[in-house]
């Protein structure tokens, strides 16, 4: 028997590490070759780690959610044969692992778990307690002399659980935890008694309360009771990048905000009557698509919004190409594929690829160029909207376009109100870049051309 080492592939682009996002494998399993053992995730992507042989799987390198570096362990595996080569060396060569990590191995192999206690290099096994003296030359130890106990304190008695009603609609005076602790005991404090200044109610006051509650409380309706459970979730693999990436964005971009009502009655028309002409033959019309147009229309006007930041240099990349972000939620977490040279589409062809872009995300097959790249970005909650947004910029991009909920809403039109399907677009742009009046006619000039989107389709 021999130990062939995986170790973390170079996965290219200047990597250097990744995170260990999930495992398909434990200690003690049986795996082909070829059979997937883990994915990591990097920046750009998340990849998945074949197996080269087949075996056991002996140890694991990580804990999921752990980073690991280019060339770090991975997994051990146990395999049939003499020598491995020079990666092969036994578990107990030292590796250091986590701790949930090496309790795994310690119990698939049979061993007792040893405690792991920290180093100044990671982490090492606790040196073992010595083992117990022998019966013959053990000594009875002699037993302890228990200590005479002390009486316990009288308690005093608890002060009237509750007082004269108080009037109607007073509410209690209490801070804060206490009435949490009220709630989670099932307490109304309207009967419960203050003992403090102005009837304020205490913790005091709530102990008095559960030793002697008043014959005429309210008892707590059926079936109700108190939950006080928490759930600890471990955030990592995509989720932990998209709170780094968000947070990243808010502490380095300054972020602003330009919301306009847009009319989109027809547009919306026109959709229809397309996807009513064309639904068998071509891909089904959103409002994304001629957003799309509208984008693509406008930037030439504006090219400071179709640009990344390097804040870090201080440079301002102006793109000629048109990539955009489809900010996309998945199973796993918001992703944003691109559809790139948005400038040769037209809307059928841009419609198709958006439903392709996002069936991928959804279904984990999106490659890693199809994650990256964009030069701004759309967002939309469809008709979960809301009426306003404020979307949170996709750095190093300067610009972000939110799509809101339409609503039908009464217009002022030729001295009467008229029906009008209406929605907020909402706009977020990097200030250090973005100028508010240039943001403020760049979202107008989307306005005018979704109002009137016969404009989408005209030869510029």
């Amino acid at each position: 028997m021999g130990f062939r080492i995986v170790k973390l592939p170079d996965i290219g682009e200047g990597v250097a590490e990744a995170e260990v996002s999930a495992w398909h494998v434990k200690v003690g399993d049986v795996v082909r070759e070829d059979q997937p053992l883990a994915d990591v995730m990097t920046d750009k992507a998340t990849v998945e780690i074949p197996s080269p042989v087949s075996g056991t799987v002996a140890a694991l390198g990580a804990e999921a959610g752990q980073m690991l570096a280019v060339g770090a362990e991975l997994v051990r595996l146990e395999i049939e044969g003499g020598d491995a080569g020079p990666q092969a060396a036994a578990p107990e060569a030292g590796v250091a692992v986590a701790p949930e990590v090496a309790r795994a191995q310690d119990a698939a192999s049979g061993r007792p778990v040893a405690a792991l206690v920290p180093a100044a290099d990671g982490l090492e096994p606790a040196q073992p307690a010595p083992a117990p003296p022998s019966a013959a030359a053990a000594k009875p130890a002699e037993p302890a002399r228990p200590a005479p106990a002390k009486p316990a304190a009288p308690r005093p008695a608890s002060p009237p659980s509750s007082g004269p009603p108080r009037p109607a609609g007073e509410k209690p005076v209490a801070s804060p935890a206490v009435r949490r602790r009220a709630l989670e005991s099932g307490i109304d404090l309207r009967q419960v008694r203050g003992t403090g200044p102005a009837g304020r109610i205490g913790h005091d006051d709530l102990d008095a309360y559960l030793d002697a509650p008043p014959e005429d409380a309210a008892p707590a309706p059926a079936g109700r009771v108190a939950r006080t459970a928490v759930e600890e979730i471990k955030v990592i693999g995509l989720r932990r990048r998209i709170a780094q990436r968000m947070a990243d964005a808010k502490r380095r971009v300054a972020h602003f905000s330009y919301v306009e009502e847009v009319d989109v009655t027809a547009v919306e028309e026109l959709r229809a009557a397309l996807n009513q002409r064309h639904g068998a033959s071509r891909p089904k019309l959103t409002l994304i698509p001629f957003l799309v147009q509208a984008l693509v229309r406008s930037l030439p006007d504006f090219p400071q919004m179709n640009a990344h930041y390097d804040d870090e240099a201080e440079v301002i990349h102006r793109h000629a190409g048109i990539h955009v972000g489809i900010a996309t939620q998945t199973p796993s977490g918001l992703m944003v594929p691109v559809l790139r040279h948005a400038e040769t589409r037209d809307v059928w062809n841009s419609a198709a690829e958006v439903r392709r872009l996002a069936e991928a995300a959804r279904n984990g097959l999106a490659a890693r160029d199809e994650l990256s790249g964009s030069t701004i970005t759309i967002t939309s909650l469809g008709a979960l909207g809301g009426i306003v947004t404020t979307p949170v910029i996709n750095r190093p991009e300067v610009a972000i376009i939110g799509v809101n909920k339409q609503v039908m809403r009464p217009v002022w039109r030729d001295g009467a109100f008229v029906p009008r399907l209406t929605m907020n677009l909402s706009a977020s742009f990097d200030h250090r870049v973005v100028d508010g009046y240039d943001a403020a006619l760049f979202v107008q000039a989307l306005k005018g051309l979704l109002e009137t989107p016969a404009t989408l389709f005209m030869e510029a």
